[in-house]
This record gives structure tokens, C-alpha cells and sequence, in this order.
């Protein structure tokens, strides 16, 4: 099963040239999450992927730089003629924000239910979930974690041939964990079936402050995906406004033991390099990707996430861009 983080905005509060206002994509086998829709967001999956259509959007809090895009995006949905229902998730707020952007919108041609979330409500779905949790900015937010469930561990073929369980149904149902008859007896599952294997866990935060709940959400996560707005210089107001340093993002990441740090908000007043080359002093395995980006995050036993530059484009080039027409 792919998973892949996909970067369509990694920019401060304000866009500019090169980098685009918060979103990032999470895609799934064929499923695809959206977390946080910033202003242009439509343009930049028109400049990658295409306009594909989205599953779910999960907003992260309500500030402008996290939701202008979303307007845009639902009516360019309905002038394609979605017809799929559309979940869009969010803080305790999010209907009455829906409420107010309702005369923009206008009536959609496709169903979109409106859920918010508190922290701990958790959103199940086939193999994984979507863990909400509280983050510390300076209004209600909400940091999300998609954490799979554990994945049964390796059927050893040569070692159900041995026992004398014949291939075919039998092998199936010890891998759903029933005993089977074997040559000499009952085998169990446990004879040829290793452990559980761990899945994956990609953690975003929003903006936030450095938090003891990031910690915890992101505790050995594959990939954690965090605010870095401001350099050590400007702690004092990174602490006022609710975001973080890169040192302090740094400092999150190595505490949690993710396998990766993908820093973004970076205002555009620093050079990314070079704060950077701060963060990965704290924390090496660190990353600041750009617009565009993609990090493929593979299982546990398969190796470590890979930042994959312009990675987003290559996907698009590669079929899964829409071609439907809007309508006129």
C-alpha cells in the first residue's frame, strides 16, 4: 500500500513566488486526504497533480492562510461535475465558517457533510485512522495523525508445506488466525505466521508552539510534518503568536523519535537553507521541502521516508492528473 505525503504549500502566512500558503495532500493507495486548503490551492494540484478530486479535507484551526483556498476548490468541484460526497472535517467552528463562506460557494451539484472534531474523536476508516489532537496556538486548533493499524506478520509458506497443510483454503485460513488440520495434527496460526507488523503513522500539526501532545501523537511516527515559522532570534514571538522555531520543531522531532522532520510555514523572510542547516543541528534526519514536493513513506521494514524533490509533478505526469472539462 503507497503512502505519500505531497506538498502543495509550504509557505509562512503570506504566499510568495516560490512557496504557496499552507496544504498538504496524504495519499493512500487510492484514497487522498487534504490537510488544510490555503489560498491557491486549487492552482497548485492544477500545476502538479491536475484537479483531482479529494476525499476528505481536514482543516487544522480557522486562520485565513489555512482555509481561502476552500471556496475555489468546492465550486471548481461542482463546475467538474463531482458527483462524490465530499467530508470536510474541522474544530468545533467549522459550520459556522461554512456558514459565512455559503453565499461564495453557492449550492453544490455534490453532498458535503460538515464534521467537527474534538481532540480524541477519532476518524476510522479501512486500515487506518485519524486521530485528532489538541496543538498550542494561539486559538482553538487541532494537529492530526493518521495511524494505521498493525498488519499480521508473514505467512512462512515453506513452513506450512512442513507441517503438512495442504495450499489453497487452508493456507488462507490460518492467515485469518484459524487452526487447520495438518499430516501430523492441528496446526495453529502461531506455527507459521510471524508477529504483528507495526503500520505507519504521519503526523501534521498546523501551526502550533512546541506542545507535550505533539510529542505524544508523533511518538516513533514514520513522518511528522511540522510549523516552523520563525529562527531562534524571534523566540519571543513565535511564543506570542503561538508557532514555533525551527530549533524548536527540531527539538520536537528528536524528542518523539520520528524517522522524519518535514519542517514548513517557514516565513519567507529567512533563507530555508540556512535554517535548515539549524534545524538539522538539533535533529539530523530533517527536511524543509518545497511546493511540489513528495515524501514516500514506505512500511517499517522497507526502509526510512525519502523526500522526493518536484515529486508531486512526476505523479502528475504519470496519470493521475484530471482531464474532465468544466462545464460552461
Amino acid at each position: 500500500m503507497d503512502l505519500s505525503a505531497i506538498f502543495l504549500g509550504t509557505g509562512g502566512s503570506v504566499p510568495s513566488a516560490r512557496r504557496s500558503t499552507a496544504s498538504v495532500l496524504i495519499a493512500r493507495g487510492g484514497e487522498r486526504l487534504m490537510f488544510d486548503c490555503g489560498e491557491g490551492t486549487q492552482r497548485q494540484l492544477q500545476r502538479s497533480l491536475g484537479l483531482i478530486q479529494v476525499d476528505e479535507i481536514y482543516l487544522t484551526h480557522f486562520h485565513a492562510d489555512h482555509f481561502l483556498g476552500l471556496p475555489g476548490l468546492l465550486k471548481s468541484y461542482d463546475l467538474t461535475d463531482r458527483e462524490a460526497a465530499l467530508v470536510l472535517y474541522g474544530p468545533p467552528g467549522l459550520k459556522e465558517l461554512l456558514a459565512t463562506l455559503r453565499p461564495i460557494v453557492g449550492r453544490l451539484g455534490y453532498p458535503l457533510e460538515l464534521v467537527e472534531l474534538a481532540p480524541g474523536e477519532v476518524v476510522s476508516h479501512d486500515g487506518y485512522e485519524v486521530q485528532p489532537f489538541e496543538v498550542a496556538h494561539n486559538v482553538r486548533a487541532s494537529g492530526y495523525a493518521l495511524v494505521e493499524r498493525d498488519r499480521p506478520g508473514r505467512f512462512d509458506v515453506e513452513a506450512a508445506r512442513r507441517l503438512g497443510v495442504p495450499e489453497g483454503p487452508a493456507f488462507a485460513a490460518l492467515q485469518r488466525g484459524e487452526e487447520v488440520a495438518g499430516e501430523d495434527g492441528t496446526v495453529r496460526p502461531d506455527q507459521v505466521v510471524g508477529a504483528d507488523r507495526p503500520g505507519r503513522t504521519v503526523v501534521l500539526t498546523g501551526d502550533t508552539a512546541p506542545s507535550p501532545a505533539t510529542v505524544a501523537a508523533a511518538a516513533d511516527a514514520e513522518l511528522l510534518i511540522h510549523d516552523a515559522s520563525f529562527a531562534e532570534e524571534e523566540a519571543q514571538r513565535a511564543a506570542e503568536t503561538g508557532h514555533s522555531t525551527v530549533g524548536q520543531a527540531a527539538s520536537v522531532g528528536r524528542e518523539a523519535h520520528v524517522k522524519l522532520l518535514a519542517l514548513v510555514h517557514i516565513s519567507s523572510r529567512y533563507h530555508v537553507g540556512t535554517v535548515l542547516e539549524e534545524a538539522q543541528g538539533i535533529y539530523e534526519p530533517t527536511v524543509a521541502p518545497k511546493d511540489f514536493d513528495l515524501i514516500q513513506i514506505p512500511f517499517p521494514e522497507r526502509g526510512y521516508p525519502e523526500l522526493v524533490p518536484n515529486g508531486a509533478r512526476d505523479r502528475g505526469g504519470s496519470g493521475m492528473a484530471s482531464t474532465e472539462p468544466p462545464r460552461s
